[in-house]
């Protein structure tokens, strides 16, 4: 595996020099400051902000897919004490491809994750998530390539991961949520048993009960400790069966996440997501957070912009509709003893699809979290 280490050190090279020529780029158009008295200002500068950061509250997030990374690009300007646990169901793509053939955990969500908490994370992002095009490693994501060599080299994907998060300087840490091999299942309200990821995100909202296989599967050390330290503990966004729900089927961290005095928040999705939650509402998402975890979360954020009309008709062709609350909804979460929050999170990408705002939602999940801090 030798040629997988050169490999590795190469690419992170690379990262160095494409980071070198892109100061100097900005350095010609009077981007950065110049001279040595400059370079001591801005070295105490960075200082200062690193020093902010480090007093930044302490979050844990868990979930996988584009919610949990998009949430972590607005936390990272608060914090860098930022613990992301995330799923390791995974079974599609280039993540499924490298499980099936090299018996590794899925690799693409740490790997987005770890982009999102780097400190710049849009070159990481273009070089990690370069895709080859044919051969052999068609659809595979360089990223995931990195990851399965430094897994190969450490002998332990959680060891690699650890490297790579002193590798890529990020700010926090990225966790998976165990290191066994899980298979996500659940049974259908007519009794059929389902297995795998495809298979339950097709059924998801047909399900009566899921879980993992096997049963007893243990989390990492590290993510239970992070939630009894945590000052928010933060559930979502992201896929309700497939990327927030697996994470606290395990019984130590539901019962972590229940025990520990940190306020627990779910930021629900934006939309619902074609097979997986088709006709359930919000309420509906944040009842089956609670039937799993065995409490409902203290907090409930969820947005109240209205979806752009454009991309309003490209969602609802796919069959996905808006989650936005109503008045019995409300009135359903309060008498749960949820608190909700509302506001406008949609962020439109180019391409059309919707993101929540990562900046809107990092500064009210902050507020909470400094809130509960001070009292």
């Amino acid at each position: 595996m030798s040629w997988w280490l050169a490999f590795l050190c190469g690419v992170i090279a690379g990262v160095g020099i494409y980071g070198v020529l892109l100061n100097r780029r900005r350095l010609k158009k009077g981007k950065i400051l110049a001279g040595r008295f400059r370079r001591r200002k801005g070295d105490s500068f960075y200082k200062a902000v690193n020093h902010r950061l480090s007093l930044g509250p302490h979050f844990v997030a868990l979930g996988g897919g584009t919610g949990l990374s998009t949430l972590l690009r607005g936390l990272k300007g608060y914090s860098r004490n930022i613990t992301a646990v995330v799923t390791v169901t995974d079974e599609g793509g280039s993540s499924g491809r490298l499980r099936q053939e090299w018996g590794v955990l899925p690799p693409g969500d740490v790997r987005n994750c770890l982009v999102a908490l780097a400190e710049n994370d849009s070159v990481l992002n273009n070089i990690l998530s370069f895709r080859f095009d044919h051969g052999e490693l068609k659809g595979h994501s360089l990223g995931n390539l990195i990851l399965l060599a430094a897994t190969e080299l450490a002998g332990d994907f959680r060891l690699a991961v650890e490297e790579m998060n002193h590798l890529l300087a990020i700010r926090g840490r990225v966790l998976p949520v165990t290191t066994e091999a899980v298979v996500l299942a659940g049974r259908t309200r007519d009794g059929k048993i389902v297995r795998g990821e495809l298979a339950v995100s097709l059924n998801g909202s047909r399900l009566m009960e899921i879980w993992l296989e096997p049963r007893d599967a243990h989390p990492l050390p590290e993510v239970i400790s992070a939630i009894y330290g945590a000052d928010l503990v933060i559930l979502g966004p992201g896929s309700l069966f497939t990327s927030v729900i697996p994470n606290i089927l395990l019984d130590e961290v539901s019962t972590a996440i229940r025990k520990t005095s940190a306020p627990k928040v779910y930021v629900a999705n934006l939309m619902t997501q074609p097979n997986e939650t088709d006709g359930m509402n919000l309420y509906d998402h944040t009842s089956w957070i609670a039937k799993v975890l065995e409490a409902f979360p203290d907090y409930v954020i969820a947005n109240k912009a209205p979806i752009p009309e454009d991309t309003f008709s490209m969602y609802v062709a796919s069959g996905s509709y808006p989650l936005m609350l109503d008045d019995d909804q409300r009135r359903a979460l309060n008498e749960a003893g949820c608190e909700i929050i509302e506001a406008p999170l949609v962020k439109k990408l180019d391409n059309g699809m919707l993101r929540h705002d990562s900046h809107r939602l990092a500064e009210i999940l902050v507020r909470l979290a400094k809130e509960d801090r001070d009292q």
